[in-house]
Parts: C-alpha cells; structure tokens; sequence
C-alpha cells in the first residue's frame, strides 16, 4: 500500500515539476533576447557566455520538463531539475543580498524592475518546493503511468532459474540417483527400495 502511495506522489511531483519547467521554457523561447537579459541582469556570469545560457536555458528546461511528464529518464532529469533550482535559489538569493531589483526572469521577461524585492521570498520559496520535488525523484524515481515503466521495466518476482542443469519442475519432487540424475516414478520407486 505505502508503495502505492509513493508511485501517485511520484506521478504528481512529475507532472507540478514539468509542467513548471515547460511553462517556463516555452514562455521564453519566443523572445530569446529576454531571456539572455534575465540571465545577464543577475551579473553572476562572465559575459562571454551569457548569450549562450540565455539561450540554451530555455530549451533545456523544456526538455527537461518533457521527460518529468512522460516519464523518461526521471532519475537524470530530476538530477538536472535539482540543480537548476539550486542554482535559481543561489541566483535569486544573490540578487537579493546585493541589493539587486530584477525580475527573476523564470517566465519570460527579465531585467531590472522596480520593488523586484519585495517578490524574492515568495521566488526563494516555490524554488524551494519545487527543488524538494526535484529531489524526491532523485531518490525515488519510479511512479505511475511513467514510461520508464514501459521502457526499463523491472521485476520484483524471484527468479526461478536453477542453478545447475537440471530442469525446472515445481509439481513434482524428484529423487535422484547417485550421480544426480533425475529419476522418473518408476525408477523412483526401486531406488526407494535399495
């Protein structure tokens, strides 16, 4: 039963954690010079490659987002997702203590707004959720209607191979002779009474 539970809890961290990373990524892609400006306005990293996160991030979180809601690959892209939302809470965190007003740019826009501030904890804290989310599916990535469930299937039956070469009957103890050899009824009977 607690397993069942933890599978539902799975499904829905999936689907929240997705369907956040999609939402975002899509609301960027369409304006990639916004994008860049988000990540530059937290003056975090060096110039030099600002235009190429501020545009690979949002395809990366799209990505990332897809795989969270179907499924795929949940463990590497919940490791992905944990450490984008640890470095958003590093960002936003930043920002905050250096006395920075800009808008986070996690869905779209970007750059320096006034009063940005005031909305740093409320930002701090969904990441915070969210990367919680991510890491429980870190550590426990299977859940339900996965495809992984389908592609990487796993069994919790014991095995019933033997482990040496005689064949696998479970209806019937068999007696065997003095080099191992399976006897049939008849047989079983004589040597029973040797």
């Amino acid at each position: 039963m607690v397993g069942g539970v933890k599978d539902w809890f799975g499904l829905v961290a999936r689907l929240v954690t997705g369907g956040v990373w999609i939402a975002a990524g899509a609301l960027k892609l369409p304006h990639p010079a916004d994008s860049v400006r988000a990540v530059r306005a937290y003056d975090l990293l060096p110039e030099a490659i600002v235009p190429t996160v501020g545009h690979l991030l949002p395809v990366v979180e799209v990505v990332i987002g897809l795989c969270l809601v179907l499924g795929v690959l949940v463990r590497g892209a919940s490791v992905v997702s944990a450490l984008l939302f640890l470095a958003f809470i590093i960002g936003i965190s930043s920002a905050w203590a250096r006395g920075l007003s800009i808008e986070c740019g996690c869905f779209g826009g970007g750059g320096e707004i006034p009063d940005a501030a005031a909305a740093y904890p409320g930002e701090i804290a969904r990441d915070v959720g969210l990367l919680a989310l991510s890491l429980w599916l870190v550590v426990r990535p299977a859940s339900r209607l996965a495809l992984d469930n389908v592609l990487f299937p796993t069994t919790d039956e014991p095995s019933t191979e033997l482990t040496d070469d005689r064949t696998a009957d479970h209806t019937t103890d068999h007696t065997t002779d003095h080099e191992g050899r399976c006897l049939d009824g008849a047989e079983e009977e004589l040597a029973q009474d040797r």
